[in-house]
């Protein structure tokens, strides 16, 4: 399953790329948010990263063609949840394109009014900082406001296949 579905011409050097980027493994994360009429918005990324303690920072990314573009503007409230490793039909429901995402899914409203999914590792409530323009994609940088984490091990991307943690020998 391919997480970056809205790639519409795949060149033999972009599928290249792609298969480069895919030896690299990622923690797989569902973004929510509230879109300008209030409707809840919810997509599978896995462009997480951290950036700073101080000030809480985090970035991840969104495709400039995303139908839901409009959720992530500066001073916006977004949860970043990382999924759990049995989450991972929560992850290809929010990854598909059907029209309601959280149809059936278990959520809980965060201190923004934005929902979170039940069962995720961990939890960063945020306000959107900056959107900074790159390539195909906008890099969204978010400020975490409150966080915690469930002790649960993680969903893993890696090979372009869902994949979990195995403990080293």
């Amino acid at each position: 399953m391919c997480l970056y579905r809205h790639v519409s011409s795949i060149t033999p050097e972009s599928r290249a790329l792609r298969d480069a980027f895919a030896r690299f493994p990622t923690g797989v994360t569902i973004v929510t948010a509230l879109d300008p009429e209030a409707r809840a918005v919810g997509i599978t990324i896995s462009s997480f990263n951290t950036v700073s303690l101080q000030p809480p920072l985090a970035l991840w990314s969104l495709s400039q063609q995303s139908s839901h573009r409009s959720a992530f503007y500066p001073g916006s409230a977004h949860v970043i949840q990382v999924l759990a490793e049995d989450q991972e039909a929560l992850a290809r429901q929010f990854a598909s394109r059907v029209e309601d995402r959280f149809q059936g899914v278990a959520t809980q409203q965060g201190s923004s009014r934005v929902p979170m999914l039940s069962g995720c590792a961990a939890y960063f409530e945020c306000l959107t900082e900056a959107c900074h323009p790159a390539g195909d994609h906008v890099i969204i940088l978010s400020r975490i406001h409150r966080h915690r984490h469930e002790g649960r091990p993680p969903l893993v991307f890696h090979g372009s296949a869902f994949t979990r943690l195995m403990p080293s020998a």
